[in-house]
């Protein structure tokens, strides 16, 4: 990857290039469209985003896509990096972003999983042969793939037990409109984890 680099940067003779010198290349050749650039950066640095996931308490489970997710931010923001700092700095800063991201879906959703597993009909929880890391991981799944709006009346309802009117107070919502979120939120919960189908 390196040496691909050096070669269309000039004719240097011996001259060995820094890592800022090859990362800088390698970047503006992605950002007008070479994917053969962008394909080195990501080899280069995927194995140093996993390690910096690890460390920042990514589980083995989170980690695929927790550095899918970094690598979608870095080439979607790679216009803004301005070379200041080395490109494992900022890769580091979009890891913990990502960490923190991952810690408070993993927080929610063992709230959520609590919840369901407070209801008093059998039908209201998971099978008990899967682990509470599988529920919680299907629970942020769903809580991922509901609207915005949806998801924040849900987390209002139920993590921070507030009631129908005061979401609606809250969101500017009518509170028809806030009982159908909640209604819709609960059903892609269980949908998800395959409970309350009759």
């Amino acid at each position: 990857m390196g040496q691909r680099a050096m070669t269309t940067t000039g004719n240097s003779g011996n001259r060995s290039f820094s890592r800022h010198e090859i990362d800088t290349e390698l970047i503006h050749r992605s950002l007008a469209g070479d994917r053969e650039a962008a394909r080195d950066l990501h080899i280069e640095y995927a194995p140093i985003a996993i390690a910096f996931l690890r460390r920042l308490g990514t589980q083995p489970a989170e980690i695929e896509d927790a550095s899918q997710e970094v690598f979608l931010r870095f080439f979607r923001h790679l216009a803004d990096f301005r070379g200041e700092a080395e490109l494992k700095t900022w890769l580091f800063r979009l890891c913990a972003t990502e960490a923190r991201r991952i810690r408070r879906k993993r927080r929610l959703a063992a709230l959520v999983v609590g919840v369901l597993q407070r209801e008093p009909t059998t039908r209201a929880v998971p099978p008990a042969i899967w682990s509470d890391t599988t529920i919680q991981k299907m629970v942020a799944r769903a809580l991922d793939r509901m609207p915005p709006a949806q998801r924040d009346a849900f987390i209002r309802f139920e993590v921070q037990g507030m009631t129908g009117k005061q979401i609606a107070r809250i969101s500017g919502s009518s509170l028809p409109a806030t009982f159908r979120r909640l209604y819709e939120a609960h059903r892609a919960v269980r949908e998800t984890l395959g409970v309350d189908r009759n």
